[in-house]
């Protein structure tokens, strides 16, 4: 019997950072607790992860801690993650490993959404190419560059597609490059749609707000993104989810309840 599509929201860790790193000047002085997720889409023809959170080497490590994460602090603390919140833990519970993962799709390259890699060898990963160039530019502090050491292995992408019947690619570049979000069809519920960071927050979304940092300081495609995706959502009758709103997240199921 084929599988029904599910949506498991995995919390990877947490973040604590100024306000306005995610509302584009708003929230000066103002901090706040954000999830850092990835979230597991299993389909009928396969699995497929958006997003992989951290590399926990990097946190659980002191030298390397200060080395990533200490230059940040005056407005981003370092993340928390526990190593029970890395990805193959969840998969375990799950009674599955990496290799069991046929897709893990990133939406970009900031160390929050891909530097958990490091735990899935051997699975193909799919980038887009306008986000790996501008990642090898060196301009953005938030993607680390030996992170991009395994990126001849990646699959890289152009333009929106088709990862599997019921799930597609949506390109939401602004807060960076190449950003990309994905739209999910559900069986028995409404469409999802993962922002990524092109949404970090619900108020992204009601007030049409960019996020606080944009590639290029590219506000305008930032907003376009947004209001595309709101778009989508009312043409697809489809939930929006945004990335980094704890309220939001601590409305979805728990691991191991999922979305179908």
């Amino acid at each position: 019997m084929p599988r029904d599509t599910k949506i498991w929201p995995l919390l990877t860790g947490t973040h604590r950072y100024e306000k306005t790193i995610s509302t584009r000047n708003r929230g000066h002085g103002r901090f706040i607790d954000a999830p850092i997720l990835a979230y597991l889409i299993e389909t009928p023809n396969g699995r497929i992860l958006y997003d992989v959170g951290c590399d926990y080497r990097k946190l659980a490590d002191p030298a390397l801690r200060a080395k990533y994460f200490e230059p940040m602090r005056h407005s981003f603390e370092p993340p928390a993650m526990e190593e029970d919140q890395r990805i193959p833990h969840y998969l375990a519970q799950l009674g599955l490993a990496p290799s069991d993962i046929d897709v893990v799709f990133i939406g970009h390259l900031h160390f929050d959404h891909a530097g958990g890699l490091c735990d899935l060898p051997g699975c193909e990963v799919h980038v887009q190419a306008e986000e790996v160039a501008a990642a090898r530019t060196g301009q953005d502090g938030s993607v680390f560059t030996g992170e991009l050491a395994s990126a001849g292995q990646w699959k890289i992408m152009t333009g929106e597609y088709m990862l599997t019947p019921g799930v597609q690619a949506v390109a939401s570049p602004g807060h960076t490059a190449g950003h990309m979000s994905l739209f999910i069809e559900l069986q028995k519920g409404p469409p999802v749609i993962l922002c990524g960071d092109a949404a970090d927050l619900v108020e992204n979304l009601e007030e049409e707000v960019a996020p606080g940092y944009c590639w290029q300081d590219n506000e305008a495609l930032a907003l376009a993104s947004i209001r595309k995706l709101k778009a989508l959502a009312r043409t697809e009758n489809a939930q929006l989810w945004p990335n980094h709103d704890m309220n939001f997240f601590l409305g979805l199921p728990r691991f191991p309840a999922w979305r179908d």
